[in-house]
């Protein structure tokens, strides 16, 4: 499992996955994203602008990124 660590209060959805390597540009995550291939605590989310907080985990292509302070 990867971690990212915050910078901010938040980091949106779209912009973990580059940061974790999970999708190679802004467009490959809003179309994985909006193809509903993304899962937040578990549960699809098509939202690119959803904000991760401590603790959430963020699940596509079969790796899972964890966001920590």
């Amino acid at each position: 499992m990867e971690v990212i660590k915050l910078r901010d209060e938040f980091i949106k959805l779209g912009q973990a996955l580059k940061a974790a390597n999970l999708v190679g540009s802004g467009v490959e995550a809003k179309m994985v994203i909006q193809d509903g291939e993304v899962l937040v605590n578990g549960e699809v989310c098509t939202q690119r602008g959803k904000k991760l907080y401590n603790g959430d985990t963020v699940t596509f292509a079969d790796q899972t990124i964890k966001i920590e302070e």
